[in-house]
């Protein structure tokens, strides 16, 4: 039986998102959305592979810019994992985590243009904060009995390199390789936003109701996901690394004044740049509270626990589609490929073709969300139960995952949801760009009519948001005392 603070909490969570869902708007408002989806859908079955001009190249830069941006994040965050103890670091890490990386673009598109170096940034900042975090819990849960064989006097250096690497590595190699899948995915949405990736070419062909380029485009995506560790094995990664920066393309020459102008003028709030006096700074702190700030907080939050619930609806539905106690090799292989599908996905760019063929309300997102994220977790959860051992005369179909299995797996199960719970936060805040009035709505709206000043407000509001949700699922799981390994599979 379920202990019972895990009921609670279960319960808590189940009304709060209930709840969320009648306040939210969940609305269809297209005229004909299943004809748009038939179509969408037969576009992906008859994919044009040759009418994309260019996908060759976006396919190239959207690896370029991931491999680029992964590797200089990864080195970054591991030298600051040897110093994470310090709280500065921590506290600097979680700051940048936090923000994501569309929101990292759009800061560095207002001074660098469509400069490489742009996406290259949006992906090493964040990821740097995050491989930081996990890189540190890595390094921590090592075993500390090869340090104590060590000969006195070993130098500290020489004992992390000789006791404390060779036990952590696969475990770092492990998770790195899970963030270049994240980095791809990162990198094909920093075309939303201009920057010369396959997202770029996807909102074009989409605009322009190609559907059939439209499912190319997707094909090409989930094969270059599907087969990442077929292509980037260990011993080419070095020769990927050096190749990398050749393929990202050319850029305008980046004009240091306008950098130094936005940090010294555009980003100084407008009545300090005035010097209208700290009367009209508040009056211009209030308006944006009142008009932006916690509007775009409200939303955000609504989105977020109904996309929270639906997650693990989803992933309660999904893991026994791969899990070896139901079915078939022959389904569970299915089941395999619509897990790939949806967790390869970037909740961005689904969320964009459904706003397209529904219309714009938080239903898109929700179901953007809960599909990538119930596809991460529902993978993780069919693993895990294919580690249990059932008797003999266990009952089969709906009783055996009732009595069986659910009781065995819950436990990860809401380890790994509340884990991504401050991911599915960071998710909602930036889905505000397709004009879901998330926080993420305010930002593109203040950057569009170059008011860098708000907009900058409005991300640093987005991250103490996201933080406070994360400190929030720590305590959760500590209360729950759920222990699972999640810093190398569900991050």
């Amino acid at each position: 039986m379920l202990a019972s603070p895990t009921v609670r909490v279960t319960l808590i969570v189940t009304a709060v998102g209930i709840l969320c869902a009648f306040l939210g708007d969940l609305a269809i408002t297209t005229v004909n959305p299943w004809q748009d989806l038939k179509d969408l859908f037969l576009g992906v079955v008859t994919p044009d592979f040759f009418s994309i001009d260019q996908v060759g190249v976006a396919l190239l830069r959207t690896v370029a810019f991931a491999f680029v941006g992964v590797a200089l994040g990864s080195l970054a965050g591991f030298l600051l994992s040897l110093v994470f103890s310090s709280r500065v670091i921590r506290i600097g890490c979680a700051f940048v985590r936090a923000i994501h990386e569309l929101f990292w673009a759009l800061i560095f598109l207002q001074f660098f243009g469509f400069h490489p170096l742009t996406g290259v940034l949006a992906i090493a900042i964040p990821y740097a904060g995050i491989f930081a975090k996990v890189y540190s819990e890595i390094l921590e849960e090592n075993d500390p009995t090869p340090e104590r064989v060590l000969p006195e006097g070993t130098g500290r250096l020489a004992r992390f390199l000789y006791a404390r690497i060779p036990d952590a590595l696969p475990h770092l190699v492990t998770y790195t390789s899970y963030r270049l899948e994240c980095g791809l995915r990162s990198s094909a949405i920093l075309g939303f936003v201009g920057l010369p990736t396959l997202g770029f070419y996807l909102e074009s062909s989409f605009s322009q109701g190609y559907y059939s380029e439209v499912g190319a485009i997707l094909i090409l995506f989930y094969v270059l996901i599907a087969t990442l560790r077929h292509w980037a094995r260990p011993r080419l990664i070095p020769a990927y690394l050096v190749a990398a920066p050749f393929f990202l393309g050319d850029g305008l020459p980046i004009v240091w004044g306008n950098v130094s102008r936005f940090f010294t003028q555009d980003i100084v709030p407008a009545p300090i740049r005035d010097g209208d006096g700290l009367r009209a700074l508040g009056d211009w702190l209030t308006q944006l509270l009142v008009n932006e700030a916690l509007p775009g907080i409200w939303n955000t939050l609504l989105l977020t626990q109904i996309a929270l619930v639906c997650t693990g609806l989803v992933t309660l539905i999904a893991f026994p589609l791969i899990s070896r106690h139901f079915g078939n090799r022959v389904s569970r292989g299915g089941g395999h490929v619509l897990l790939v599908i949806a967790r390869s996905t970037p909740e961005y760019m689904l969320a964009y073709i459904l706003l397209q063929l529904w219309g714009p309300s938080m239903l898109p997102a929700v179901v953007a969300l809960a599909l990538h994220n119930g596809g991460i977790i529902g993978h993780l959860i069919g693993r895990r139960s294919n580690e249990i051992q059932l008797r003999p005369d266990a009952p089969s179909g709906f009783n055996r995952y009732s009595y069986e299995l659910i009781p065995r797996v819950y436990p990860p199960f809401l380890a790994f949801l509340f884990y991504r719970w401050e991911i599915i936060m960071r998710e909602t805040a930036i889905l505000g760009i397709l004009g879901i009035h998330t926080l993420g709505f305010y930002v593109d709206s203040a950057i569009q009519e170059i008011r860098f000043d708000r907009a900058i407000l409005l991300i640093l509001v987005t991250a103490l948001l996201n933080i406070a949700i994360d400190v929030t699922s720590r305590r959760v799981r500590r209360y729950l005392r759920l222990q699972t390994r999640v810093t190398c599979e569900g991050h």
